[in-house]
């Protein structure tokens, strides 16, 4: 099996990975790493959880450990990315893979944060600065920063900061660089606008695209559909008091909806806290480091807020409202199952939103398990309103044996388990005979889970 220390890495580097356990590349950085210490620009594609954070950073920091021959005291690695969080994140990991390197300066320019304190960090020679677009440009238009010795540009997550509408911002900073940087672009797609984009920004750029994983990996999945917003609300009390959880992230689509959701699970008795763009920078810090120190046990979050966020003992992701754009479906629930740990990923659907989880799936290219919680089934028919309804009575015998592995969801409106077989999530719950229109398929209940196949 390939090792770090077989892609060319500098000792030093090596080393302070071996430090902190890794030993092994992930396929993206076994692809990137090699490729970007010849000086290649590059184009990747990988989704989320698949180690590019390291597949960029750790050949950035090979640079650094040869002395620069360019002049002044401006960074010579640049890395972009969409939020604060992430761009924190970022900076943490480029301090730790880089603690054997003496002198390494480092600078994370966000907004929500005092001037001051970005404005003597740049002050000073730095070496690796991490930044949202924004609050770059706030630097830049005040003739703050210095690019005459950057080598290297980095662009994380580039369709989220196109999503996000940076493309202007970007294209003025990349316009104020050398053209003799190294330029990687990583994003989930690199089709359309993202394309575009790095056809503008690379010269001849090898192409790495990573295959994106067809299942959740050792993350578990549950899907339940709802009638309306009370009912949604009973389900997460449900999901969060029964499924003996550690740490739980909930997504919201709004950040009021984060505020109100917080309040009612605090009021209920839960350790909850919100999460989101609008807070100060202050409070969102304290709020995630109350959730790494187990102080804070539910966290209900925007998607925005949310990215960046690396706790292991994060147990559970709920999606209380529906992503907007499928892709972040795959971000939000690799919030759990992180570290080689198991995570469980539950999704709230209204019965009106079939189409929503469609798009989901269609994009995941595979379905997501399907089952109810006893006591709280659907009273509205799920409208069906792509792809036709399902045969009534063709659900599929699980084998009960595999995770997501019970009976199978045949009919529109009964939930009636069929030879549902043994369920893998929590107690293992026996899946009862056909329903009264012989429709197959198990049952998520406050014990068990049976799914579609």
């Amino acid at each position: 099996m390939l090792q770090f220390s077989e892609l060319g890495l500098p000792a030093v580097i090596t080393r302070a990975l071996e430090e902190v356990g890794y030993t092994t590349p992930t396929e993206v950085q076994a692809q990137s790493i090699p490729a970007a210490l010849k000086g290649a620009d590059l184009l990747v594609s990988a989704q989320t959880g698949s180690g590019k954070t390291a597949a960029f950073l750790l050949p950035a920091l090979a640079k650094l450990s040869e002395r620069s021959t360019g002049t002044g005291s401006g960074p010579r690695i640049l890395v972009l990315t969409p939020t604060r969080e992430l761009a924190q994140q970022i900076e943490k990991n480029a301090q730790t893979y880089a603690s054997g390197m003496r002198g390494m300066r480092t600078a994370c320019l966000v907004g929500g944060q005092p001037f001051g304190f970005q404005t003597r960090a740049l002050s000073r020679p730095v070496d690796v600065v991490v930044a949202t677009p924004g609050r770059l440009m706030d630097h830049m238009r005040q003739g703050r920063i210095d690019y005459s010795r950057l080598e290297m540009l980095v662009l994380d997550e580039a369709d989220r900061m196109l999503d996000m509408g940076f493309i202007e911002d970007i294209e003025t900073i990349v316009k104020a660089t050398p053209a003799t940087r190294q330029t990687l672009l990583f994003s989930a797609t690199l089709d359309g606008n993202v394309g575009r984009l790095a056809r503008e920004l690379t010269n001849n750029p090898e192409r790495i695209e990573i295959a994106r994983q067809e299942s959740g990996g050792n993350i578990a999945e549950h899907l339940l559909y709802a009638d309306d917003m009370r009912h949604k609300e009973r389900l997460l009390d449900a999901i969060l008091k029964d499924s003996n959880f550690d740490q739980a992230v909930v997504f919201t689509a709004t950040k009021i909806s984060t505020e109100e959701i917080a309040d009612k699970l605090s009021d209920m008795g839960y350790a909850a806290a919100c999460l989101h763009g609008d807070m100060p920078q202050s409070w969102r810090n304290r709020t995630l480091n109350d959730l790494r120190r187990g102080r804070v046990r539910v966290l209900v979050a925007t998607d925005v807020a949310a990215r960046g966020i690396d706790v292991p003992t994060i147990t559970h992701v709920v999606n209380f409202d529906l992503p907007k754009q499928a892709e972040d479906y795959v971000h939000r629930i690799g919030r759990t199952g992180r570290a080689g740990r198991d995570g469980t990923a539950i999704t709230l659907a209204d019965t009106r939103e079939f189409h929503k989880v469609r798009r989901i799936e269609q994009y995941l290219k595979r379905t997501l398990p399907e089952g109810v919680i006893e006591g709280l089934e659907p009273t509205r028919r799920i409208q069906k309103t792509t792809g036709g309804p399902r045969r009534p009575g063709s659900g599929g015998a699980g084998n009960g044996q595999r995770r997501n592995s019970g009976g199978g969801y045949g009919g529109n409106k009964s939930y009636g388990g069929g030879n549902g077989g043994n369920s893998s999530y929590g107690n293992k719950r026996q899946g009862g005979q056909g329903g009264p229109r012989g429709n197959g398929g198990g049952s998520y209940d406050r014990r068990g889970s049976g799914s579609r196949d």
